[in-house]
C-alpha cells in the first residue's frame, strides 16, 4: 500500500487484532457464530499481511499469488453457503475483493498504486461503493445492539454479538482503506 507507514501499521494492527478475536469467536458454542468466524478470522490475517507498507517489506510475488488462492477458495466456500442463506454473500463479496487486490497488488512496479500493480477503476468504485455503504449500515446496526441488555450471564468473549458485529464493522473500514489504496 501507499501513504505514510504509521497509517500502514495502524491498518495492519487493526487488521491482526481483528483476525485474533475472531480466532477467539471460534470457541462459540454457537456452529454458525464458529463458522462465520474462522472466515473472518482469514480475512482478517489476510487483510494485515496486505496493508503491510511497501517502503518496509515488499513481499515476493508469489506471495500474492498464494493470496489470491486463498481468497478464491475462500469465495468458493461462501459461494457454496451462500444457498442455505443471503449471510454469507457478503463473505463472498469480501473474498472476491480480496482477491482483486492481491491481483492488483501482483503486478509489476510502476503500473499504479499498492505493492505494484493498479486495479480496475469501474470495479474499485464498485467494490468501494458496496463497503462504504455496508460500513454506514453495520456502524448503525451496532448503535442499538450496545444498548441490549439481554447478553447471558458469563457469556463468552465469543458469544457477544456487538463485539462481532464490530469486528465486521473493523474490517468493512480496513477493506475500503486499502480499495482506496489499489
Amino acid at each position: 500500500m501507499h501513504g505514510p507507514a504509521s497509517s500502514g501499521w495502524l491498518l495492519v494492527a487493526l487488521c491482526a487484532a481483528t483476525g485474533a478475536y475472531c480466532l477467539l469467536r471460534m470457541r462459540s458454542s454457537v456452529v454458525e457464530q464458529r463458522r462465520a468466524a474462522g472466515g473472518e478470522a482469514l480475512m482478517g490475517f489476510g487483510m494485515a499481511v496486505m496493508a503491510v507498507p511497501a517502503a518496509v517489506f515488499t513481499p515476493p510475488g508469489w506471495v500474492w499469488t498464494a493470496l489470491a488462492v486463498v481468497f478464491g477458495g475462500a469465495g468458493l466456500h461462501a459461494l457454496w453457503a451462500a444457498r442455505t442463506g443471503a449471510g454469507h454473500l457478503h463473505h463472498l463479496i469480501g473474498a472476491g475483493a480480496m482477491v482483486y487486490m492481491a491481483v492488483a497488488m501482483a503486478a509489476p512496479a510502476g503500473q499504479g498504486h499498492g505493492h505494484g500493480g493498479s486495479g480496475t477503476p469501474l470495479l474499485t468504485g464498485t467494490l468501494l461503493l458496496y463497503f462504504v455503504a455496508y460500513v454506514l449500515v453495520a456502524g448503525v446496526r451496532l448503535v442499538p445492539v450496545a444498548a441490549v441488555t439481554g447478553v447471558a450471564e458469563g457469556a463468552g468473549w465469543g458469544d457477544r454479538p456487538e463485539l462481532a458485529r464490530a469486528c465486521r464493522l473493523s474490517m468493512g473500514i480496513a477493506t475500503v482503506a486499502m480499495l482506496l489504496a489499489v
